[in-house]
């Protein structure tokens, strides 16, 4: 079996090597940024693209922005909030960068400011477009 076949492996949400997964992305993250130091600019953009590619870091991404972020439960335009664990696998295998996808629009939410009367807008994106933004770190 190849790596990338096993790295597509389907896990049971809860079973998934987390820990594996974030190593596999810092050693990507790290060798981006030696080549960086190195001057290496096209040495760079190839790891960026396949850090983006990784399946480990969407992995990563879904389960930071439908777990762990404190606006998990906030729905974007689609309503969407909460995910089950099939729903999270299905996402991450939606996930695909391109240079020619389209966010959709944000919820427009006007929030109060500090110990003034004014607003100030707020744009909560969809659950798919956070986990897009997430993956691209």
């Amino acid at each position: 079996m190849s790596r990338n076949a096993a790295e597509r492996r389907v896990y049971d949400w809860k079973a998934v090597p987390w820990r594996k997964l974030e190593r596999v992305v810092f050693k990507l993250q790290k060798r981006i940024y030696r080549a960086a130091q190195e001057g290496k600019k096209q040495k760079v953009r190839k790891l960026q693209g396949l850090l983006n590619r990784s399946w480990s870091a969407k992995m990563i991404a879904v389960r930071q922005v439908t777990q762990q972020n404190q606006g998990k439960k906030t729905a974007g335009v689609d309503g969407v909030t909460a995910l089950t664990p099939k729903q999270r696998q299905k996402l991450v295998g939606q996930l695909k960068v391109t240079r020619k996808a389209k966010a959709k629009p944000t919820r427009r939410v006007w929030i109060p400011k500090p110990e003034r009367d004014e607003k100030r807008p707020l744009g909560i994106p969809t659950i798919h477009d956070r986990a897009l933004q997430g993956g691209c770190n």
